[in-house]
């Protein structure tokens, strides 16, 4: 497809604010994936694979523990998942992933990053259309043909595979994620995967210009200090 994957979530400074941030996120998607499927991580494939990113980001065990502990205890919050799509300062694509326990708040929060850099919040639907939700794998190496030789090997359905800087990226359907992983462990067990997620992946990028960033960097930044706000994925192209 001849595209190459970005992380495209505000990056986190090093604070300790940033770390709360980052803590209360995860400790929201293990509570409510342990409340939905169970605590034990063997049979529940979701909360297995956001405990094992959560490590990887270096999230303390506690906070994961305390998290399981509580969907098992009865009680405890009851958040709801909420998504917002629009169109970024520049005209770039937006998804705005959230987890609530007040769906008035929570709108409001988005709609004030939107209203504050001139943006436009969308209706369901607006821009979901133009993301394909993908499981994504990146690692170091240079021969991408075997890594497709070896994933077809498991009859996993892959997308696109990428090289590109010595970084291979693999990208296969949502719901091919453990699959994936399980595949890439056999064939390679020496290879660390720097990256592995599910993710909106953009079919195309929208390039926004200089002028466009300060507003791109107040919108990123307004999003990451909403509470709710779990995940923010878009599609622009910033300029080099």
């Amino acid at each position: 497809m001849g595209r190459s994957f970005e992380v495209r979530k505000s990056s986190m400074a090093k604070t300790q604010g940033a770390k709360v941030k980052l803590y209360s996120k995860y400790g929201k998607e293990i509570y409510m994936a342990a409340k939905n499927g169970g605590a034990d991580p063997d049979s529940n494939l979701s909360l297995r694979r956001l405990m094992d990113k959560a490590k990887k980001d270096q999230v303390p065990a506690h906070v994961i523990k305390n998290a399981i502990d509580k969907a098992t205890g009865g009680g405890g919050e009851d958040y709801e998942t909420a998504r917002y799509e629009g169109f970024g300062p520049g005209g770039f694509s937006v998804i705005v992933d959230c987890l609530t326990d007040n769906n008035n708040r929570t709108y409001m929060d988005v709609r004030q990053c939107f209203v504050k850099t001139n943006a436009k919040i969308g209706g369901p639907g607006a821009v979901a259309h133009m993301f394909e939700h993908q499981a994504i794998f990146q690692f170091a190496g240079d021969d991408e043909e075997a890594v497709l030789e070896a994933l077809m090997m498991e009859d996993v359905d892959v997308a696109d595979i990428e090289l590109e800087d010595g970084v291979i990226t693999v990208f296969t359907p949502h719901t091919e994620f453990f699959k994936t992983k399980n595949a890439l462990a056999a064939a390679f067990p020496d290879v660390t995967i720097d990256l592995e997620e599910i993710s909106f992946v953009p079919q195309a990028t929208h390039a926004i210009t200089a002028a466009d960033m300060p507003a791109f960097d107040k919108f990123m930044d307004m999003l990451n200090d909403c509470d709710d706000v779990q995940n923010v994925y878009h599609n622009a192209e910033l300029p080099e």
